[in-house]
């Protein structure tokens, strides 16, 4: 294993109302869920907005080398309107955190594959719409760090 994958990494998969957020293990073997947050509604616009504080909290506290952000590419292929929001919020997260860097990566269905799998486990309704955000986020840095161990190989 190369020291490319030393540090914590934080995935986080953005909705219009929560965030949800995942975290690796040290050597960047493994995703697992960590928290949702809230998503402010109506930000001041002089001020940070405080799920952005609250992942910049997220990050000092895991000690995270990166953060990586789902960007909700189309099934063609395009970037949406979902997408250009992603690449904003990713802005200014990383205008927040730097110099950690802050990685977007094509989360194409993470959502639908997150809601599939909490659902074979049974949990399904407000119990699934509870943790879907997590499940989702663990589903992008999953994805990222299995990429970035088949790319060192």
């Amino acid at each position: 294993m190369t020291e490319v994958f030393r540090g914590v990494r934080l995935g986080v998969d953005v909705g219009q109302v929560r965030i949800g957020v995942s975290r690796s293990d040290p050597h960047g073997v493994l995703a697992t869920p960590l928290v949702t947050v809230a998503r402010e509604q109506k930000p001041r616009p002089d001020a940070v907005p405080s799920d952005i504080a609250e992942l910049a909290a997220l990050v000092a506290e895991h000690e995270a080398v990166e953060v990586v952000v789902g960007l909700p590419v189309n099934l063609a292929g395009r970037h949406g309107p979902a997408a250009e929001h992603a690449k904003a919020y990713a802005r200014q997260l990383a205008d927040v955190i730097k110099p950690v860097p802050v990685t977007l990566t094509d989360e194409r269905m993470s959502t639908v594959v997150a809601s599939r799998r909490l659902a074979e486990r049974g949990v399904r309704g407000k119990k699934q719409r509870a943790v879907v955000d997590q499940a989702a986020a663990v589903e992008i840095l999953q994805s990222w760090l299995d990429a970035q161990r088949r790319r060192a190989q």
